[in-house]
């Protein structure tokens, strides 16, 4: 089943709660945090205190993109806060077996995230122990940033790995995702859409959810 995972990044904070439930009406499958210290990425977010409190708010499952330096020291805070998703980035972690195991180990599935300059070949050791591939289609940091369109043949790729070799890992994109390219991202193979500004940007965001919900169903 193909899942849209808005990015509350994108959120007015001030209106959380009522916006995580207008998309939960328009069919919200799972909620993105994306969590940013300021170092990994050029920009700072939130961090557990405010997936605590979504934790709260929605019992859609939270998937955590951590942006982050040194992400091992936190992972058991976000297992806390209620994360049912952890993924790390490639580019980041040293010893990457290790620490996708220390997130299983916590009851909490886990990711492993590619920078667009980032081969997927970098991940041939790696993925038959994760539950999800996150394909990031804008350089991190920032939202509403235009779809970068070589991650289609990443996604495509990331499928034929998972059908050659049997695997069940989950493909998720990140980045510039819209209802004009919806379509096109599904159709190389995707099952998990990140939307930040094309769902929270928009003056009817239930609205906006089900319109991306109904493009890849």
């Amino acid at each position: 089943m193909k899942k849209i995972a808005p990015s509350i990044l994108s959120a007015d904070f001030s209106n959380l709660e009522d916006q995580i439930k207008e998309v939960e009406n328009g069919g919200a499958d799972i909620i993105h945090c994306d969590i940013m210290d300021g170092k990994f990425v050029p920009n700072i977010t939130f961090g557990p205190v405010v997936v605590k409190a979504v934790r709260r708010i929605t019992k859609l499952p939270i998937d955590v993109h951590l942006m982050i330096k040194d992400p091992d020291n936190f992972i058991e805070d976000f297992v806390e806060a209620g994360a049912d998703y952890i993924s790390v980035h490639q580019e980041e972690v040293i010893h990457l077996h290790r620490t996708i195991a220390k997130i299983k180990e916590l009851g909490v599935k886990a990711g492993v995230v590619v920078n667009p300059a980032t081969p997927i070949n970098t991940l041939a050791d790696i993925l038959e122990y994760v539950d999800l591939v996150l394909v990031m289609s804008v350089n991190p940091g920032f939202g509403g940033q235009k779809f970068i369109e070589s991650s289609l043949s990443k996604i495509e790729e990331l499928k034929k790995i998972r059908e050659d070799k049997n695997l069940d890992f989950e493909i998720e994109i990140d980045g510039g995702v819209t209802s004009a390219n919806i379509e096109k991202i599904s159709n190389a193979g995707c099952d998990i859409f990140v939307a930040g500004s094309s769902v929270f940007g928009e003056d009817n965001i239930s609205g906006a959810s089900a319109k991306l919900k109904s493009l890849v169903s």
